[in-house]
């Protein structure tokens, strides 16, 4: 991990537009207090137990947030991507609690990094950073509170046939492993091959190893709109 200490703020604007209003005094202290990061690909930011010392804004690149089982069951919390930051991190800083998730670098990071001591000042002096913090935490929380309800409700045919649709590649397809969709869709492999076998049975896709070839992506994103809806109940 590399820092720089150079000027970071004039990307404030396009990256982050809420902070545009900041404060001329807090958009200071941001730009004294923050610094650029740079993380490799594969870093491990922090693991579970891990004490939060850093607020970190993503400029470029993505994180993957996930917990896992003691078993070593994956789930995939959410990603933090360009503009964005970590509400594991915010939970953490404001409770003073250690990491409950585990947090990788997907691709190289280009981030800011704001200490403990300077985040809880801005938040106490700037409403725009104050805001800006809690927006991003609702938002977040909004997209967990989805996920939990797709994990716990949703069918996994219908949620597999989706992403298998909106992550394909230019070629029609997308090289992703059984286990990593799994974790994506918070399942067991098991019970993913099990699917992408049916869905090969039914000539929507083609298996091969570590590929997975769209035949019919009309027709899986399809199987949604084919559900039966209950009704609602008529009036007595």
């Amino acid at each position: 991990m590399t820092f720089d200490r150079t000027g970071w703020t004039a990307e404030i604007p396009a990256l982050f537009p809420q902070l545009a209003t900041l404060e001329p005094e807090s958009m200071v202290r941001l730009g004294n207090a923050g610094h650029r990061v740079n993380v490799p690909r594969g870093t491990v930011l922090f693991r579970p137990g891990d004490r939060c010392h850093t607020f970190l804004m993503v400029l470029d690149g993505a994180v993957r947030v996930q917990m896992t089982s003691e078993t070593g069951r994956e789930i995939l919390l959410y990603r933090v991507g360009c503009g964005e930051t970590c509400i594991v991190t915010t939970a953490c800083l404001l409770t003073d609690a250690p990491y409950g998730a585990e947090a990788v670098a997907e691709t190289d990071i280009d981030a800011v990094a704001l200490a403990a001591g300077p985040f809880h000042d801005l938040v106490a002096r700037s409403a725009a950073f104050r805001n800006f913090v809690f927006a991003s935490f609702g938002n977040r929380l909004t997209g967990m509170m989805m996920l939990i309800e797709e994990v716990a409700f949703g069918r996994i045919d219908l949620r597999l046939a989706r992403l298998l649709a909106d992550r394909r590649d230019g070629a029609g397809g997308l090289d992703i492993t059984h286990q990593a969709l799994a974790v994506e869709l918070g399942t067991a492999r098991e019970v993913v091959s099990r699917q992408l076998k049916e869905f090969e049975r039914r000539g929507l896709v083609a298996l091969s190893r570590g590929r997975i070839q769209l035949l019919d992506p009309t027709a899986l994103l399809a199987l949604e709109k084919s559900v039966t809806r209950p009704q609602p109940c008529d009036k007595l």
